[in-house]
C-alpha cells in the first residue's frame, strides 16, 4: 500500500474506526498506550477522546480494553471502577506488574510498523 493510498484511506475512516482498528490490533501479552493508539488513528494529541471511545465503544465491539495502558505503563482506571480486572486481565495474557503497579513498557509495549502491519513484540 503507498502512503497516498493509505492516507486516502484514512481520510474515508473516521478517528472513532480508526481507534478501534487500532486497539484491535493489540496482541494478547502486549499493551499500548491512549497517546499511541491516538497517534495510530491519526491525532497524537487525542489521548482523551481514545479514552472515551474505550469507555463508549469497548462491548459494543468487543475490543481488548484492558491492554490500553497510560504514558507510565500505569492502569489509569480507579479502584472502583475496573483497576483489578484490567490487571487481572493482563496478568491472564503474561503481563507482569512491578512493585509499584507499573508494566515496564520496554518489554510489554506493542510497537506498530507504521500502516497496515500487526504489533510486533520487542525483542
Amino acid at each position: 500500500m503507498t502512503r497516498q493510498s493509505h492516507q486516502a484511506r484514512q481520510s474515508h475512516q473516521s478517528f472513532t474506526t480508526r481507534v478501534i482498528e487500532a486497539i484491535r490490533s493489540i496482541p494478547a501479552g502486549r499493551v499500548a498506550t491512549y497517546g499511541q493508539i491516538a497517534g495510530m488513528a491519526g491525532n497524537r494529541r487525542a489521548a482523551r477522546q481514545v479514552a472515551r471511545i474505550l469507555h463508549t465503544c469497548s462491548h459494543t465491539h468487543g475490543l481488548p480494553w484492558h491492554r490500553v495502558v497510560n504514558r507510565e505503563g500505569r492502569i489509569a482506571l480507579g479502584a472502583a471502577n475496573g483497576y483489578e480486572d484490567q490487571k487481572r486481565l493482563l496478568e491472564n495474557e503474561g503481563v507482569e506488574f512491578d512493585d509499584t503497579g507499573s508494566i515496564d513498557l520496554e518489554r510489554y509495549l506493542c510497537i506498530q510498523v507504521p500502516c497496515r502491519y500487526p504489533c510486533v513484540p520487542n525483542e
